[in-house]
């Protein structure tokens, strides 16, 4: 059996900080009631702001993935559900090496779980949704600082919206609007905000909470930075921006 790494060198732990949650412990916090009520809810938006390669998110992705598929009567239902689950997911984390590794590790459960599930519910895996996950995973794992709230690249961290449209008429399919903001503009909306479910302090807040119904874009329209056109959630690896 391979031992499970926790470090990767004591350099990085002197100068980081940086040890990473063991399996088992991930599982206790996420098996404790009120977390597991906030992960079992297919909505609601979780943000790790130290996600080293992902043992926090990625093990709430997969359990995501379960009440995906338990709500779903058909690959097709289940090829919008599965992106809705992980569209809920944020992460930042400091280490470039460590984001490439995130990437991959999310990117890797999500296929795993869609694909095994949509063959249970009799279906084919659909190139659309796995292309639609790349993007979605990559917009919402960030190299930055979660405390100065800058990226790798020295701009503030901006997140992508994935807002759910509702579903009229007979058609079934969930339609998204992809809107970006900066990641202070996301807290300062929320002033009483506690933050939000993170291995941490397991307390929950969806991130994107702030934009209730009185919202009003155009008055905000500063704290948008990129708007796409409203598609299929299993289409947004297109990339289609409004106007």
């Amino acid at each position: 059996m391979n031992k499970e790494r926790l470090i990767k060198s004591s350099d990085r732990v002197k100068s980081l900080g940086e040890v990473f949650t063991p399996k088992n412990i991930v599982k206790q916090m996420l098996d404790q009631p009120e977390v597991m009520e906030k992960v079992n809810d297919l909505t609601a938006t979780i943000l790790e702001p130290s996600a080293g390669e992902g043992a926090f998110l990625v093990e709430v992705l997969r359990r995501k993935m379960k009440v995906a598929l338990s709500q779903s009567k058909s690959a097709d239902e289940f090829d919008d559900k599965g992106l809705v689950a992980l569209s809920t997911l944020y992460g930042i984390e400091l280490m470039e090496d460590n984001v490439e590794m995130l990437v991959m590790n999310m990117f890797s459960q999500f296929s795993f779980d869609y694909q095994s599930g949509t063959k249970q519910l009799g279906g084919s895996p659909n190139k659309e949704v796995l292309e639609s996950a790349k993007v979605i995973i990559q917009a919402n794992m960030v190299q930055g600082n979660a405390l100065t709230k800058i990226d790798g690249d020295g701009n503030p961290i901006v997140f992508s919206e994935w807002q759910l449209l509702p579903i009229v008429g007979n058609i079934k399919h969930q339609k998204v609007q992809r809107l970006e903001h900066t990641f202070q503009d996301i807290l300062d909306g929320k002033e009483e905000s506690q933050g939000v479910l993170t291995h941490k302090d397991s307390e929950e807040l969806d991130l994107f909470d702030f934009l209730d119904e009185d919202y009003n874009p155009e008055e905000e329209e500063q704290d948008i930075k990129k708007q796409y056109a409203p598609v299929r959630i299993t289409k947004v690896y297109k990339k289609e921006l409004e106007g």
